[in-house]
This record gives C-alpha cells, sequence and structure tokens, in this order.
C-alpha cells in the first residue's frame, strides 16, 4: 500500500509509477479471480486506495485521472470533506435501527428536501431504498397499485437495472440480460427518439412512440411509462427537444403514471439539479440514485401525494433502506451541491468537452455524434465516412487510455459510445489532460 491521504486533499495530478495495472493490482486481480464470482467483472483492473477531486490512486502509486465518477456516483468528489464529516458523526451515533422499526430523523429530512428539489410544485412524499433498480421496482410497483393496471411502456437503448423486473426493462442484452430470463412480464418496448440515427424531431418520435403504445398496448391496460431523461447504458442518447413533453402530455391526458428515471442524471449531473427541468417536465415519479448520497448506498422514488400513498403500510421499505448513515451523507452530499453551485460547474465542464471534440471532428469523421448535457457528455464513434457503430475502435479507446492513467467508461448498445463523467471537483487542467489522452488514442488507431 502507498502512504496517501484520502479526499481532495490528493496532489491533483496524473502520475505513473508502473505500469497499468502494477504489480500490486495484478495481485489482487489474482485474488479477486480466486474469491469473487466470475460474473462480477471489472472495467479496469486496479486497485484502488484513495480518490478525491478527480482523481484515484492505486496500491502502485499511480495516479489516475478519474472521467467515470464510479458511474456518476461521487458527483462532489470521492471522500468530500461534508460527507465524510457527517457519516463519522452518524456513525458515533448509531448505525441502523431500520426506519420502518424504529424511525428517525435523517430519512424523514432526505425526505423533505427531495419532496422540495424534484421537479413540480405539487405535493409529494418520497420512500427511500438502497439502489438505482430497487428505486424503479418500487416505482413500477406504487404506479400499477395506484392505477389497478398491470402494463409498463420502456423504450429502446433503455438501461433500469439487473433485478428480474428491471432486467426486462432493460434493453441491452449482453451483459445484462442473456441466459437470466425468463423475464417479468407486461412490459413493451418502442421507439425512443435518437436524433443522430431516426433524424426525426421530438413531435415526430412521439407521434412513432405513441401510436405504438396505442396499437400494441392501450391506455387502458398501461399503468406507467418509464424513461431515462438521456439513456445512460444506452448510449447517453438526449431525445429531440419535444419528445419528453409529449410523453408526459398523452400520459397525463390519459390516466397514465409518468416516470422519469433520474438515477443517472439526477443531482447536478447535466448541468440543473434535475435533467427534466431542461424543458420543464413535471414527471408524476422521478427515480433517483447514484450522485444522491456521496457514493454511499441510497435511492428513492418521489412523486405526487396522492400516487406514492396509495400503497398499504408496509407495501414499501425494507431492511436498510434509507440507512441512517446513507441519509447523513446524502444531506451533506445535496448540501454541497448547492452550495457550491455544482450545477453550474457542469455545464462548464459539458462545454469544455463540447469544444474539444467538436474541434476534433473537423478533422476526423469518425466521430460521428458529440451528445449529452453538462457533466454527462459522450462521444458516438462510427467508421471513416459512414455511420457504422465503430466498437472496436471505441474499445481501443478505452484500453489506450487506461494504459495512460485515465479512467474511462463505454456505453451504447452498438458499444461504440465513450461516456464522459467525470466528478464535478475536477479541475479544468485534469479533464483537458484526460481528453487530449482520448484524442492521443483516436489518432493511435487511425
Amino acid at each position: 500500500m502507498v502512504d496517501v491521504i484520502g479526499g481532495p486533499s490528493l496532489p491533483q495530478e496524473r502520475k505513473l509509477v508502473t505500469s497499468i495495472p502494477g504489480p500490486k493490482s495484478q495481485e489482487l486481480l489474482a485474488r479477486k479471480n480466486a474469491a469473487v464470482a466470475a460474473g462480477v467483472g471489472v472495467a479496469l483492473p486496479v486497485s484502488i486506495v484513495a480518490a478525491g477531486g478527480g482523481v484515484m490512486v492505486d496500491a502502485d502509486g499511480n495516479s489516475l485521472i478519474d472521467l467515470g465518477s464510479g458511474i456518476a456516483v461521487t458527483g462532489v468528489g470521492n471522500s468530500a470533506p461534508a460527507v465524510v464529516e457527517a457519516v463519522t458523526a452518524q456513525v458515533q451515533q448509531f448505525t441502523h435501527t431500520c426506519f420502518t422499526v424504529t424511525p428517525y430523523e435523517g430519512y424523514v429530512q432526505v425526505a423533505e428536501k427531495l419532496n422540495e428539489l424534484t421537479p413540480g410544485d405539487h405535493e409529494k412524499r418520497s420512500a427511500l431504498f438502497n439502489s438505482g433498480a430497487e428505486a424503479v421496482e418500487n416505482a413500477i410497483k406504487i404506479a400499477r397499485h395506484y392505477t389497478k393496471k398491470n402494463g409498463v411502456v420502456v423504450f429502446d437503448h433503455a438501461y433500469h437495472g439487473r433485478t428480474n423486473l428491471t432486467m426486462g426493462m432493460t434493453a441491452k442484452n449482453m451483459p445484462y440480460k442473456d441466459g437470466f430470463g425468463p423475464f417479468a412480464p407486461e412490459i413493451t418496448r418502442v421507439a425512443t427518439s435518437y436524433p443522430y440515427r431516426d433524424g426525426l424531431t421530438g413531435a415526430e418520435a412521439a407521434e412513432v412512440a405513441l401510436t405504438q403504445i396505442e396499437k400494441q398496448v392501450g391506455a387502458a391496460n398501461l399503468a406507467a411509462i418509464i424513461i431515462e431523461p438521456i439513456q445512460g447504458e444506452g448510449g447517453f442518447i438526449a431525445p429531440a427537444e419535444g419528445f419528453l413533453p409529449a410523453l408526459q402530455e398523452w400520459a397525463t391526458a390519459n390516466g397514465v403514471v409518468f416516470i422519469l428515471d433520474e438515477v443517472q442524471t439526477g443531482f447536478a449531473r447535466t448541468g440543473d439539479l434535475f435533467a427534466a427541468n431542461h424543458e420543464g417536465v413535471v414527471p408524476d415519479l422521478v427515480t433517483t440514485a447514484k450522485g444522491i448520497a456521496g457514493g454511499l448506498p441510497l435511492s428513492a422514488v418521489t412523486g405526487r401525494a396522492e400516487i406514492m400513498d396509495s400503497a398499504h403500510a408496509g407495501g414499501l421499505g425494507g431492511t436498510y433502506t434509507g440507512s441512517p448513515i446513507s441519509c447523513a451523507a446524502a444531506l451533506a452530499t445535496i448540501e454541497t451541491y448547492e452550495k457550491e453551485n455544482l450545477a453550474a460547474r457542469a455545464s462548464e465542464i459539458g462545454a469544455i468537452i463540447t469544444e474539444f471534440f467538436t474541434e476534433l471532428q473537423k478533422t476526423d469523421d469518425r466521430i460521428g455524434d458529440i451528445r449529452g448535457r453538462g457533466a454527462m457528455m459522450a462521444v458516438e464513434f462510427v467508421e471513416s465516412g459512414s455511420m457504422k457503430p465503430a466498437a472496436a475502435l471505441t474499445g481501443a479507446i478505452a484500453k489506450h487510455a487506461a494504459n495512460e492513467g485515465v479512467i474511462l467508461l463505454t456505453c451504447g448498445t452498438y458499444g461504440n459510445v465513450v461516456r464522459f463523467l467525470p466528478p464535478l471537483s475536477i479541475s479544468d487542467e485534469l479533464l483537458r489532460e484526460g481528453l487530449q489522452i482520448v484524442a492521443d488514442a483516436l489518432k493511435a488507431n487511425a
């Protein structure tokens, strides 16, 4: 182990002292292979011992630029001081009671904050859970209980989780669904808005989707429509303007619960506290997780009081849901987003990424599309002179970046998208250095 101090006090620099992965990381990987189920894969086999700001430090002393934030979790930075302080204080008081046995104020405070901050000024209620998938499952439970209907509509390229119900809702087969069926019934998938590939306006794409819904399901059978305002694992697909409002309008007119899955887009990631706010969309229910608690496991469903209150007492909950430690972290995390105006910082990050790749695109037509919002940006790579997905190139770019000390995540149904999810605490200098290494990787794979 190297002698480092975690959190933002870490030197904010990329530094390589061994190859990636180094010998100590390889040691841990061998132990992992012997002790951990093979189905639990890793994207980059480095053994992290400290992280903060925009870097992660491994056991060999390498300092890597973090462009992933643990998949959009550590928006306020890893080991953020306010979060560390709040968690430490809570652990010293008590670690667990189970809120459904003996409640505590932290859970109520988080619910109050979510009711205040999520889109819409209607009366709301919240329920807390452990993971994004668990929040999505509970949102569907609540919608079905409220409407007394069973049907659920999801979209092409969607990702909602790895549980049985959410696997059925997720579009991508490998690695999420293959061999794990049968899946839950009453799920219908319809076309989404994918401006780069379908060329449709938001209104046109919505007409296609809503026609499918009416023909294949029917409003009388439909409990909920659920969609990510920007699709995550599916490729950071931002729908054309007007698509989401049209879906919401149809759902409201037809007694269908409209659910926004803001698990990845929520909490300042897209340049607003919630992605719904970019078009003034007000969902009936919204699911949150990832960036909510600075790295501790917590998720939530927040929505209209009459819908949320429709479930009977005891119908929602769980042993660890709304852990007091996670609630303490969430309150400190949300305060940090607000106090440090991190939504504005996300917009600054997005502008840097967009400008960088727009300039690069002028001389390299393999950069097919640059998209996203705020610090949730992506580049879709294609074969030169075409729109054919370039999955092999994308994989090579990620590998090159890893070798050079940059943590970079890929995504997309076609495996040809690099996504940028840096901590909102990253410096411009570190961000630009990381982007340049991606550009170098692209050049190296010409």
